[in-house]
């Protein structure tokens, strides 16, 4: 039976997360052979892998040839591609799209272009040349949040009343792919995430939320699939919290990633903000 290779692949969008992942493969053994997703991908990026290259967004057959070249037959795929991109009616102008990326949009995604039917049309392409994408927190498992209270800071009784209220709500609205956010306080519901992103929302809470002490509701759906696009917090969630009036982040236990998770509580504690698990 032939061994398995040890180069892994990375296709990285934007963010610190394509960062701690890289970090994550290079600890376990593995050599890091990444696509940069262009103008999206970090600067700190390519020193952290063994190979490193760029590719449009839209450049799938680019990614395919660079990771096959590499001997790669496992891949993780991870970071944010901003949404406003992807709806940007110039989008396959500006990306300068090969015949895959062509193919996968006017045939698979022609009528259903959510995220989740996008993340499967990749992976069925990226399978057909050899190359499997895989649960996109292998290498990260400690940055995952775990259940209850992670940091010195406890939700008060009425955060906690406003989370046993709107996690329910939270995990309907994640079963039909609306968002993965949402605000509350005093079981009153602020703001619910949708295509502008969590950053977003948070920022609408606190304009409409003008008293302190909100929480932010953040999950996977049950059935997501962990290959990408999994739910993130890191340190400017929740310094953005902290400076809208949110006093308190509930995130799905192993649903979501804590971006620097040492640094992430480090912070939370610092600005006072409950950061707990839910299960």
């Amino acid at each position: 039976m032939p061994q398995a290779s040890n180069n892994l692949g990375l296709i990285a969008g934007q963010g610190q997360l394509p960062l701690i992942v890289a970090r994550g493969m290079k600890q376990a053994g593995k050599s890091v052979c990444a696509v940069g997703l262009r103008d999206q991908f970090d600067a700190q990026l390519p020193p952290l892998c063994d190979q490193f290259h760029s590719a449009g967004v839209f450049q799938i057959g680019r990614w395919i040839r660079l990771l096959r070249r590499s001997g790669v037959e496992q891949a993780v795929m991870v970071g944010r591609v901003a949404k406003i991109r992807m709806h940007d009616p110039l989008r396959l102008i500006r990306q300068l799209p090969d015949w895959r990326a062509v193919n996968i949009w006017y045939r698979r995604l022609r009528h259903d272009r959510r995220n989740a039917a996008l993340l499967a049309a990749v992976a069925d392409e990226l399978q057909s040349s050899g190359i499997t994408l895989i649960d996109s927190t292998t290498y990260i498992p400690d940055h995952l949040a775990d259940p209850g209270p992670m940091g010195s800071i406890t939700p008060s009784p009425q955060q906690q009343d406003d989370i046993d209220f709107a996690w329910p709500l939270l995990e309907k609205m994640v079963q039909l792919h609306i968002g993965q956010s949402i605000a509350v306080r005093e079981r009153d519901v602020i703001a619910v995430e949708a295509v502008e992103g969590t950053d977003g929302m948070i920022k609408r809470a606190g304009e409409l939320c003008k008293a302190k002490g909100w929480t932010l509701l953040k999950t996977a759906a049950q059935d997501h699939d962990m290959r990408a696009d999994v739910p993130t917090i890191g340190l400017e969630t929740v310094e953005l919290v902290a400076a809208h009036g949110g006093r308190c982040i509930a995130v799905g236990t192993s649903r979501v990633i804590l971006i620097d998770k040492p640094k992430v509580l480090e912070t939370a504690d610092r600005l006072k903000v409950a950061i707990v698990g839910v299960g």
